[in-house]
């Protein structure tokens, strides 16, 4: 297939509309269910038993995966959702429907085989140092084998039954035996007859004709190269892959998905899209293509076009690599996401550019260098902003010509500062110092301490409060050991983020003892 790229890109408020207005749409998903158990806890140490990690365990958690995890993520955002598949009759069936209840996910139509166990899949957390969690070990417990007959046509009843008012159907196929060609040939060829977008995330290897005829397939790039027979290297490798995929199986839209470079959409006209993900600190994959293909069911049930709902679902699947395991993302947060990209966006354009990517960092920097401009560096969370910082920041810029604020994620806000914080997202942050005369350049980290960034920029001087001592300053050994110096800042007094917050809150109470509608009077306890 000959192609043309082109953006095909929707604007941010196009996109944020198109958010705001997905309403509750019947989504019908058929699949493999399983249930997802996690056990997290403190990787303290090497067993005395064996040469491996020793987990203290601290707690667990049980949650839907497979097609009853796409359902969860459609509930989440306020579909109303139709499950049709099967369980073992055991424990862990009791358990997949008893949270099914408690999310209002219909599972009339999930039908018990006796023959085999309910899918479940065991993973294993571990922190280092208490620190971010990391997936140790998966335990599986499956069959296989494809359901039988009688199953096959119970299911095929079912499902035939449930179209009617239906706005999109997904098939979350993963391979333990419910997505047969005998199930999901005839219910994609009337569910298309009907005019229902028909959406199906693809097992990995095995014979695709099956989704003959669906709008879209959603495989990511190792299935799409399976499936083509080579390996996709690059984003062109991935469009002619999904051209490929376009044409064999009769698709409306071919689509990969490319995890860091974005995905990738081909129209049977040629045209060929890119849409882009912005950088984010990935925690955990799981997750990221049902998170994907849920918001592609909602968009489409809405009459929306691919290039929008793919854009959308971009997004959504951005946000779901931030989380540990599979945890729903909600409207609010694709919404907060989508304010974040604008306000980032805007706030480079109307503060002369002064918020860095990570990748254009020293590009920035070294510019200012060649210029002869001295780099002075300091970093903070500058959760919410008050006069201490702006005396601050000021009193850093005199300490040179080129001032780089090192700005602490939202993560690594949490990390230092607990739960509650940070007030302020990091975009707003960012927006805000950007703002300020004194400042230069914004860029935000994700570790605990800023030091690999002092290392990647190397500044002539580093400022920290004058409530460190010297050799307490992250970095400065480092700074020093390059010719440069650490400079302690005078602090005003009284001026924190913990006062100010402290202040606000006695204000509300105070507030609130008053009725909630007029200021506190004078003397007023």
């Amino acid at each position: 297939m000959n192609s043309t790229t082109d953006s095909g890109a929707a604007s941010l408020g196009e996109l944020s509309m198109l958010a705001q207005n997905l309403g509750s749409p019947r989504i019908l998903v058929v699949g493999d269910l399983m249930l997802d158990r996690y056990v997290w806890g403190d990787a303290s140490r090497i067993s005395q038993e064996a040469p491996v990690i020793l987990l203290k365990a601290d707690r667990s958690e049980e949650r839907l995966g497979g097609a009853s995890s796409v359902a969860t993520l459609l509930a989440a955002l306020g579909a109303k959702v139709d499950l049709c598949g099967i369980t073992g009759e055991d424990s862990a069936s009791l358990r997949v429907r008893s949270i099914l209840d408690d999310l209002d996910i219909g599972h009339k139509k999930v039908f018990a085989d006796p023959s085999r166990p309910t899918t479940v899949k065991e993973r294993y957390i571990g922190r280092a140092q208490h620190r971010h969690p990391q997936q140790m070990i998966r335990v599986d417990y499956e069959d296989t084998k494809p359901i039988n007959k009688e199953l096959e046509e119970r299911l095929l009843e079912a499902a035939l039954a449930s179209l009617d008012g239906v706005g999109c159907v997904q098939i979350s196929d993963y391979d333990k035996g419910v997505c047969t060609p005998g199930l999901l040939v005839p219910l994609i060829r009337e569910a298309r007859r009907r005019g229902i977008p028909v959406l199906a995330d693809p097992v990995r290897g095995g014979d695709w004709s099956k989704y003959q005829g669906s709008s879209t397939l959603t495989p990511n790039r190792l299935e799409a190269g399976l499936a083509v027979g080579r390996t996709l290297e690059t984003v062109q490798d991935a469009l002619a892959a999904a051209g490929e995929l376009l044409e064999k199986f009769g698709l409306d839209v071919g689509i990969v998905t490319l995890d860091r470079d974005g995905m990738a959409l081909v129209r049977p006209d040629g045209r060929a899209h890119i849409f882009p993900t912005r950088p984010r600190q990935v925690y955990d994959i799981t997750g990221a293509g049902d998170m994907v293909m849920a918001v592609l069911g909602m968009v489409l049930a809405t009459g929306a076009d691919f290039a929008m709902a793919t854009q959308l679902a971009n997004v959504a699947g951005g946000l779901e690599v931030e989380k540990i395991g599979v945890q729903p993302v909600t409207i609010a947060e694709i919404l907060g996401d989508l304010q974040a990209s604008g306000a980032i966006t805007h706030s480079v354009e109307n503060s002369r550019g002064k918020i860095a990517l990570e990748t254009e960092i020293d590009q920035r920097v070294n510019e200012a260098r060649r210029m002869g401009r001295r780099i002075v560096f300091t970093n903070g969370c500058f959760d919410v902003l008050h006069a201490g910082h702006v005396s601050y920041l000021a009193e850093a810029k005199r300490q040179g010509d080129f001032l780089v604020v090192g700005l602490n994620s939202d993560a690594s806000v949490k990390g230092l500062k607990g739960p509650t914080r940070p007030v302020h997202p990091e975009w707003a942050r960012a927006a805000v110092l950007a703002g300020l005369e004194a400042v230069d350049m914004v860029t935000v980290f994700e570790e605990q301490t800023p030091l690999s960034l002092i290392r990647r920029i190397r500044p002539d001087v580093l400022v920290k409060g004058a409530d460190y001592r010297l050799e307490e300053v992250v970095g400065g050994d480092f700074v020093t050991s390059l010719g440069g110096r650490v400079h302690l800042a005078p602090l005003e007094p009284g001026m924190s983020t913990t006062n100010a917050l402290e202040k606000a809150k006695a204000f509300e109470k105070i507030h609130l003892s008053d009725g909630g509608g007029n200021e506190p009077r004078a003397g007023a306890a």
